[in-house]
């Protein structure tokens, strides 16, 4: 993509999160390329080259080609001419500067060419190196172009700062939040996420519940102590954070608190759904027990479900993240494989019992025998059993 620009004597440059994660040795999972070519001149390049270009955005100069199977967004220079809050109008530039200074944080406007030069207007790197997230400019006139960026501060604060959030830029955050109300579900949900499963998420929320942040954006009551055990519990046993387990953590006490985050965040169904069983853990499991409870909700669940439910038991518990019993409740799926049950409706009518809600019901019957049998019955004591139930 670089040599179809270049080849037609325009400037390309990476910019952004692949810039700044490849200087902190971190991993990169797309790049961004800003460029001096108007959008249909970027096009005409990929189209000689033989790429597949798709006009994305041309109001905002976005086009995204696909090279070699990796589509990338290549972007012409802009600056913005007005700001709304959440989007803004955008005016084409060759200036290189401006349109550093149009984006929102010091770390996101460091710009490499293709042979690794790095182009750094704003004293992005430095920043980058002592780990701080500033805004560009004056931090308020950042936020009210795009109030998502309040969320955003926080976000990177928490993936790639180090000590407490930049001052000024928390002071901005604050004085703004009135604008958080007017962003759509969608692109809250989408950075909120990202923040429960950034390194410092947890920390992060709590210093947002503190400023009064956290209540506009949920709408609910949240409870940061159990994310912070939730979080801990995770780190114990090196599990990948889970954002929307988290969430759950924070915020969900019953059912209609998920139906609310839902409804407000425009969550997934699976994501929803994900909540919707996160409420169910205010029934905890008696982790001092026989395994026999857990092993009727692994087998009836599935070990998914089952896995959320302990993590946030265990949370709710207060015990210790290094508590030995809790471990090895969150581990019986390890030692233990759910049972199929091995008798279906087909079994039950060959016994001469007509199709209808007879057979239903002794199906349940009879699996509910089975499972209180700790599943030990073999598929031949469970046709005896079907015989005897249908007798």
């Amino acid at each position: 993509m670089f040599a179809a620009l270049t080849a037609r004597g325009f400037g390309a440059r990476a910019v952004g999160g692949a810039v700044r994660n490849a200087l902190l040795g971190l991993g990169v999972s797309e790049v961004d390329i800003a460029t001096t070519a108007r959008p249909e001149e970027i096009i005409a390049a990929a189209d000689a080259a033989g790429l597949k270009a798709v006009p994305t955005g041309l109001a905002h100069g976005t086009v995204t080609v696909v090279s070699r199977g990796q589509p990338y967004e290549v972007t012409t220079l802009r600056q913005d001419v007005e700001a709304h809050g959440r989007h803004a109008t955008v005016a084409f530039t060759d200036n290189w500067s401006a349109d550093a200074r149009r984006r929102d944080f010091t770390l996101n406007a460091l710009y490499c060419s293709a042979d690794g030069e790095v182009f750094d207007p704003l004293s992005g790197y430095a920043d980058l190196a002592a780990r701080r997230v500033r805004f560009i400019g004056d931090a308020g006139q950042r936020i009210r172009e795009d109030y998502l960026r309040i969320l955003r501060f926080f976000r990177l604060t928490a993936a790639y700062g180090a000590g407490p959030p930049d001052p000024q830029g928390l002071a901005a955050c604050v004085r703004e939040r009135a604008g958080l109300a007017i962003l759509s579900g969608e692109r809250v949900s989408q950075e909120l996420l990202r923040l429960f499963a950034a390194e410092r998420g947890p920390e992060l929320i709590w210093i947002m519940l503190d400023y009064g942040l956290l209540p506009r954006v949920l709408g609910l009551v949240p409870r940061p102590t159990l994310l912070t055990r939730l979080a801990a519990i995770e780190a114990t046993l090196t599990l990948e954070p889970d954002a929307v387990l988290r969430l759950a953590a924070l915020a969900v006490e019953i059912p209609e608190d998920a139906e609310r985050l839902q409804e407000r965040l425009r969550l997934s169904n699976d994501d929803a759904a994900k909540l919707v069983r996160a409420s169910a853990a205010t029934r905890r499991f008696d982790v001092s027990a026989s395994e026999s409870a857990a092993k009727v909700y692994l087998y009836s669940r599935g070990e998914a479900a089952y896995r959320e439910r302990v993590l946030l038991t265990w949370a709710r518990s207060g015990d210790t993240p290094a508590s030995g019993d809790w471990r090895l409740r969150f581990e019986l799926p390890e030692r233990w494989r759910a049972p199929r049950f091995p008798i279906g409706g087909a079994d039950v009518m060959a016994l001469g019992v007509p199709a209808g809600p007879r057979v239903g019901e002794l199906l349940r019957t009879l699996e509910s025998w089975w499972i209180a049998g700790d599943f030990t019955a073999d598929e031949g004591t469970l046709r005896a059993k079907l015989a005897q139930l249908v007798a």
